[in-house]
């Protein structure tokens, strides 16, 4: 079956994850709507529960290891009764297109919905919407305003100020870099950005040029060989996780992977980069900072133990609807082989992951 960007996923149809993508299959059964009315503390519900998503962006495979290890946590939880039904909307939409998807899910009776928002503000409206009809929100990745959505994210600008201050380091006061960065406008692109901006300027280095390459390695490539075309003076490439292997490659086809310093990711296929060049160049030296898909997993503990009525514990939530989750152990030359040696049989495409555990979720809440 083709990519299909409405999905069910009842008793008999979890995809898998694998090189190629996602193998789907589809089942419908209906399931009662729950009682809770929202904000972690509503009505009591044993479920199960149907669990709507909302992906309003295709365009790597991040997203679809996000999804993959999403359906495979949701597969325990249905072996125990929990959950009974996983509907998914998947597609590479604009707002208004996640809008729609936000509607077909309500429209599916769903308890929750776990969504990877296209705009921080935009979507209030419809999230106002499926509140009112006692559905949960939570929102990975990138955090949202709503007032009735919870956000379950890592730090955005926390996380990219880590490789920032790597790079700064490198290049030094007065360095001058290129930044390449994923989609303009993005929550988690401008939190991003925001975070390493402040790093550089504090720092004293110099941004030369900058643009968008949307999270892609192959637009990460072109873009980086075109800043480097005319910026050919610099001492750094600061450059998103998603896009750091296209990046090495436009800096290799110029011979300048060992003199320019690049910010990494941890991801296989640039790991593997990684190793080449430190066994050819023993001063070679990265970083990365993983950012993991598993972020859907973590929401998903969380929000079922908000369908089943628990509230949340003192100062688990910041911000007024946040969760933050710690970012996993960056990637550094100290630790490269370690963690290397974990991932090197996994697909080029794989993202050093980590998902909270549902002891540590039980956390965020009071007990009983």
């Amino acid at each position: 079956m083709g990519w299909n960007p409405r999905r069910r996923f009842g008793p008999h149809s979890l995809g898998a994850f694998a090189a190629a993508g996602i193998m789907l299959a589809a089942t419908a059964c209906s399931t009662p709507q729950a009682t809770d009315d929202g904000g972690g503390g509503g009505g009591e519900s044993e479920g199960p529960f149907t669990i709507g998503v909302s992906n309003g962006f295709i365009g790597s495979e991040w997203r679809e290891q996000m999804i993959s290890v999403l359906e495979e946590s949701f597969a325990d939880y249905k072996s125990e009764g929990v959950v009974d039904e996983l509907v998914i909307e998947s597609a590479d939409v604009d707002v208004n297109g996640q809008i729609q998807q936000i509607r077909n899910l309500i429209r599916s009776d769903v308890d929750a919905i776990i969504v990877n928002p296209n705009s921080p503000t935009a979507l209030n409206q419809v999230f106002a919407e499926a509140a009112d009809q006692g559905i949960e929100i939570v929102a990975i990745d990138q955090a949202v305003e709503s007032e009735h959505v919870t956000d379950v994210v890592i730090n955005q600008s926390e996380w990219a100020s880590i490789s920032a201050e790597w790079l700064a380091g490198e290049v030094g006061d007065g360095g001058r870099i290129i930044a390449v960065n994923g989609i303009d406008g993005h929550p988690a692109n401008e939190a991003r950005w925001s975070g390493a901006q402040a790093v550089f300027d504090e720092a004293g280095v110099e941004v030369v040029a900058s643009d968008f390459a949307e999270w892609s390695q192959s637009k990460g490539q072109t873009v980086t060989r075109d800043l480097l075309a005319s910026n050919p003076d610099v001492d750094g490439v600061f450059v998103q996780d998603g896009m750091a292997l296209g990046a090495m490659q436009a800096l290799q086809a110029e011979d300048l992977a060992t003199e320019v310093a690049i910010t990494g990711e941890a991801r296989v296929g640039y790991m593997k980069e990684w190793n080449t060049l430190r066994e050819q160049d023993e001063g070679f030296s990265s970083i990365g900072v993983p950012n993991p898909p598993s972020v859907s997993v973590s929401a998903l503990h969380v929000v079922v133990r908000m369908l089943q009525g628990k509230e949340f514990a003192d100062g688990a939530v910041e911000d007024g609807n946040t969760i933050h989750l710690p970012i996993p152990e960056t990637v550094t030359d100290e630790n490269f082989e370690e963690k290397f040696a974990e991932v090197q049989d996994k697909p080029d495409a794989y993202a050093l992951d980590h998902n909270i555990s549902p002891e540590k979720a039980d956390s965020y809440f009071k007990s009983e």
